[in-house]
Order: C-alpha cells, then sequence, then structure tokens
C-alpha cells in the first residue's frame, strides 16, 4: 500500500523547503507570473472592455463591460488607415530596412576585425561597440543638427548654414533618416553576435573549400556564412524586435512630419486618452515580435548541426587584404568617425550655440552650460551645471541605473542557480521560459501595459503610477532575459560536486552561496549589471509612457527640450549622459574585463 495522501503532501513541501534551488523556482515562477504574464492578460481584457473615453461614442455603454468596439475601431472603422494600417507598413518597412543595413555592416565589420589583416583592429573593435552603449536616438538629434531645414524644424541645420541650401523633407525628417539613423546604431549588436560566432569557425575549413578549387568569394558563401546562420539569425531578430518597439528616433524624426510607426501611434494614442486604441495596438505589436521569433526558430531549426568546435586541433588564420587593406581602413576610419566621434561633436557644437540655427564659430557661447538663470536665453532656464531640474533628472537616471543594475544582477544569479540546479524538470524549463518572456515585449508595448496595469491598485500591488519603483521594476523585468542568461552561464560552468562537498560539511547554503557560487560568478554577475545600468542610463521607449515630473530622468528630459525647440540644452545633456555611460562601462571593464563579452554570448 502506498503512503496515506497527507504523508505524500507533507513530504513534498518539506523536500521543497530541504532545496533550495527549488523554493527559488516556485518563487520566481510566481513572481514573474505577477509581473509578465498577468499584466498581459489584463491588457487585453482592457482592450475588450469599455474605458471611460468610451462613453462618449457609447452613452448607453458600462465602464468594464466587454466589448468589441476598439478592435473594430483600430482593425475596420474610419479611422483604422491612420491607427493602425499606416503605422504598420511603416513600422515594417523601417524594420526591414533597418535589419538589413544593420545586419549587413556589423556581419561585415566582423568578418573584417576577425578573419583579415586589417590594421588598427584594437582601437576599431573598442569603438566600434560605443553605439551600443548611446541611446539609440543621439544618431536622430546629430541629423537633426544637421539636416533640419526651417520649413519644419523651425530653424536651419548646418548644412543650410553653410551651403545655402534646404535640404528636401524626405531628407531631414520621415522614413529615410530613421532608417539610416536607426541602421548606423543597431548594427553593434549583428557586430557582437557575427564577430563571436566568427571566432568558433576554424580556418582549416576554409583551406580545405581552397584545395577542392572555390574561389574566395565561393568559400565565404558555401562553408563560412552557413556556420553563421544562427548568429545572422539571432541579430535579424534582436534588431528587427528592438525596432518595432523604439520611440525616440521615430518620435524625433517622425512625428514633425505626422509620420507615425506602431510605437509612436501608441504614445500618441495613450496621451490623447484612447487607451483602448494604445492596448489593442500593444497587443499587435506582442503578436508580431512572438511570429517573428518562431519564424527565426523554424528557419533555423531546419538545420540541426552548426558545430564548429571540436575536440581536434583549432586554427585561426588571417586573411591578407593585400592592396585593400589601407583603403579598408581608411574606410572603417571614416565609418567610425560618422558613428561615434561626429554625432558627439555636433551635439557638442549645438550646446554652445547663442541662437539655433547660427553655426558660426564666432557666436558660440557657455551660458547653456554654466550660465546662471535670467531672460536673456531659454526661458530664463539655467545652464546645465546650474539647473535644478536636470541635476534631480540627472540624480534619478543614476538611481534608476544603479538600483535595476543591482537588483536584476542579483535576481539574475538566483534565477539562473534555481534553473541551471533543477534542470531537467518541468519547473526549470518553465522557469527559464519565463525570464525570457519580457524579451519578445517591444519596449513601448512593456510600456504601456505597466501603464494600464499600475495606473490603480493591482492585487497585492499598490497603484505604482508616478512613483520611482515603478521605473525600476519595468526596467529590472525588461533587463532580465540578459541577466538571466548571464547567470545560467556562469552556473553552467561550477561543477555542482563543489557545492556539494560544502554541503556535506554542514555549510549552509547561504555560505555556500558567498563562498562558492558568487566569487565564481563574479564577471556574469558584473556583465549582467553592466548591461542593465548601461539600458537604465539610455532607456526611452521602455518608460517614455510612465515619466512624470518627479520621477524625470535624463532621457525623458532631453526628448523634452528637443519638442521644446531648446536644442541646446538637449545638445548638452545628451553628451553628459553619453559621457558618463561610457565612462562606467570604461571603469567597470578596467577592474572587471569586459563586460560586453557575456553578450555576444547569450
Amino acid at each position: 500500500m502506498g503512503e496515506p495522501k497527507g504523508t505524500s503532501i507533507y513530504f513534498q513541501i518539506r523536500r521543497l523547503f530541504n532545496s533550495p534551488e527549488r523554493l527559488l523556482a516556485v518563487f520566481f515562477l510566481s513572481l514573474l507570473s505577477l509581473l509578465v504574464i498577468t499584466p498581459l492578460v489584463e491588457i487585453v481584457w482592457d482592450a475588450l472592455s469599455y474605458q471611460e473615453y468610451d462613453l462618449a461614442y457609447r452613452p448607453e455603454a458600462e465602464v468594464g463591460g466587454f466589448t468589441l468596439f476598439h478592435l473594430e475601431r483600430v482593425f475596420t472603422g474610419r479611422l483604422s488607415r491612420a491607427l493602425f494600417y499606416k503605422p504598420l507598413v511603416n513600422s515594417l518597412l523601417i524594420g526591414a530596412g533597418v535589419t538589413v543595413l544593420a545586419v549587413s555592416m556589423g556581419s561585415a565589420l566582423a568578418w573584417l576585425m576577425v578573419r583579415t589583416d586589417l590594421p588598427y583592429r584594437g582601437f576599431f573593435g573598442a569603438m566600434a561597440v560605443v553605439p551600443y552603449m548611446m541611446p539609440s536616438w543621439v544618431l536622430a538629434l546629430a541629423w537633426m543638427t544637421m539636416f533640419k531645414n526651417d520649413r519644419i524644424g523651425g530653424s536651419d541645420g548646418l548644412f543650410t548654414f553653410y551651403f545655402g541650401v534646404q535640404p528636401p523633407d524626405w531628407i531631414a525628417y520621415g522614413m529615410f533618416p530613421i532608417i539610416i539613423t536607426l541602421a548606423l546604431h543597431y548594427y553593434a549588436y549583428a557586430y557582437l553576435l557575427v564577430s563571436g560566432a566568427l571566432l568558433t569557425v576554424d580556418s582549416e575549413l576554409e583551406e580545405a573549400g581552397a584545395i577542392c578549387g572555390l574561389s574566395r568569394f565561393q568559400r565565404l558563401w558555401r562553408i563560412t556564412a552557413p556556420l553563421l546562420l544562427p548568429a545572422i539569425g539571432s541579430a535579424v531578430v534582436l534588431t528587427f524586435i528592438r525596432i518595432l518597439g523604439t520611440f525616440g528616433t521615430p518620435a524625433l524624426l517622425g512625428l514633425p512630419v505626422r509620420f507615425f510607426t506602431f510605437s509612436t501611434q501608441i504614445f500618441v494614442s495613450l496621451n490623447a486618452g484612447s487607451t483602448g486604441d494604445g492596448y489593442v495596438l500593444a497587443v499587435v505589436l506582442v503578436l508580431m515580435a512572438i511570429v517573428f521569433i518562431y519564424i527565426n526558430t523554424r528557419l533555423l531549426g531546419v538545420r540541426r548541426s552548426f558545430v564548429t568546435v571540436t575536440g581536434k586541433g583549432f586554427r585561426q588564420r588571417r586573411i591578407p587584404l593585400g592592396r585593400w587593406r589601407m583603403p579598408l581602413a581608411i574606410l572603417i576610419g571614416f565609418f567610425i568617425v560618422s558613428t561615434v566621434f561626429a554625432p558627439l561633436i555636433l551635439l557638442a557644437w549645438e550646446s554652445l550655440l547663442i541662437t539655433p540655427g547660427e553655426y558660426g564659430l564666432g557666436k558660440l557661447t557657455l551660458h547653456f552650460w554654466i550660465g546662471e538663470a535670467g531672460e536673456d536665453f531659454v526661458d530664463g532656464d539655467a545652464g546645465v551645471l546650474r539647473n535644478d531640474q536636470i541635476l534631480a533628472a540627472l540624480w534619478n537616471s543614476l538611481r534608476l541605473g544603479f538600483f535595476a543594475a543591482a537588483i536584476n544582477g542579483v535576481a539574475g544569479l538566483l534565477i539562473g542557480y534555481a534553473i541551471v540546479r533543477t534542470r531537467g524538470s518541468m519547473m526549470s524549463r518553465g522557469l527559464e521560459s519565463i525570464a525570457f518572456a519580457p524579451y519578445i515585449f517591444p519596449s513601448i508595448a512593456l510600456g504601456a501595459i505597466y501603464l494600464g496595469i499600475f495606473s490603480t491598485g493591482y492585487g497585492p500591488m499598490p497603484a505604482l503610477y508616478g512613483t520611482f519603483t515603478l521605473l525600476v521594476l519595468i526596467t529590472t523585468v525588461k533587463n532580465l532575459p540578459f541577466t538571466s542568461r548571464t547567470g545560467i552561464s556562469a552556473l553552467l560552468q561550477i561543477d555542482k560536486s563543489l557545492e556539494e562537498a560544502a554541503r556535506v560539511q554542514g555549510i549552509s547554503w547561504i555560505k555556500r552561496m558567498f563562498r562558492i557560487i558568487i566569487p565564481m560568478s563574479t564577471s556574469g554577475l558584473v556583465a549582467g549589471m553592466m548591461l542593465t545600468f548601461i539600458t537604465a542610463m539610455r532607456e526611452l521607449s521602455l518608460i517614455i509612457l510612465l515619466l512624470t515630473p518627479s520621477t524625470m530622468v535624463m532621457t525623458g528630459l532631453i526628448f523634452g527640450y528637443e519638442s521644446e525647440d531648446k536644442v541646446q540644452h538637449a545638445g548638452a545633456v545628451t553628451l553628459i549622459l553619453v559621457l558618463i555611460i561610457i565612462g562606467v562601462n570604461l571603469l567597470v571593464r578596467r577592474f572587471f574585463g569586459d563586460g560586453l563579452t557575456s553578450l555576444r554570448q547569450s
């Protein structure tokens, strides 16, 4: 006869409490279900129920009652073309254009850096990842400084000032500049992923192709490219999903000419009080991301093996570029200057202008940096270094980055521990899946979901809208896929026998974590924290819907200044933000090694 049912339940509960990894798995499964799955279900319900503003169209409706009104309005109503179809087409065209350009540039750059004898590879490699650390809309601000026209921008850009020619609207604003500026930012993802994959490809494979009579191009196309498909596929999906949810660049270069993408349409709808429409668009955006991830998985799943590292000897031989060596170095040098140094120089220059559009070297001032408040400039605002509003936003950005990084680093390590130590169980697979789930949420869509849920009390959670806690919460959740992956990678490298030996000696779980697990996982822990800090400091799309005057951060302040045509303050604050992010990254790398290594392995 089996054990009594009560005894079995007691045994399972006792086993759970005696297994810290199982207890952690249960805790994080419950917490992430509350923070990821349940909010999505709630916002779907909000999209299918009447809201307060709907009473203007349906006076007989009951707030909270079930309706398909928002679906009809978005998909088939007289405003559907403006609300849904045009933003959809614009988003898909921008996503495709940016993905093709960014992945092509990043992959070509990675090949030149890893597989050829290109000179100055160390310097170029270090500079190539700087755009990843900068906000994606920095290049958009620099583009506006260069090409804006007085028909839309209010003041001339640098091109008009020196050449006397007004750039056409399609160059100054809209789809073309959005694609160019986003591609020059997001190529860094493809560069990091493809360069990491190229480092594992044995040169002997290509040499064998040469012996068989294949040309250099044929070897690259038939041998190297297929081995890089997983990395290229990941770069395509990562880039495309990020483009779908990005807000800053489409807003700065699109809204002045009423060019809408999904992200900007969600922002406009929610700001106008049309919450139901905004939530429908947010859900569609999430579904689109899921579909593209699924397609990528299916395409790569056709090819079952991409093994390039075996037990045999491994050799990397650089391909000589011959007479193309210096011309290619000059070309890459120009590319690095255009994507890294030129935007910062343009923003610094604009922060010194006495009058917007007057770029003469004799008309510069430090007022917008150190000037006191007065009536002479920009509505009496003080210079950046004396402005209490800017200093408060800087403090909020630093706090957001620090708290999100600390919480995410610890959570990522503990989640990684629970997944690895319970590997093979349904609990482990469920936790790994739900920890990855925030990745599929485009940033603006996740912001809309949290706005809808935490505007009022939510279960045991109080209303968090307008609090700094909500910013920390959403930033932590959004970055959890990265830190949990670094945690899993770190724990997979630690033999379980080390912990078992300590356990036999009676060392408690807490002491085992501090004496064994954490010291041996430092690089992964620091990498995850650094990635979160960088993302939190530069984030705009994720939190733009959640910012209030009391919780304003640097990115929100920059967007506000640019919207009000206070270009000097926008340039100065952006420059400070970028320098802080790069400085922190260099400091961490100086003491803990290259934290971006984990990104290549993710």
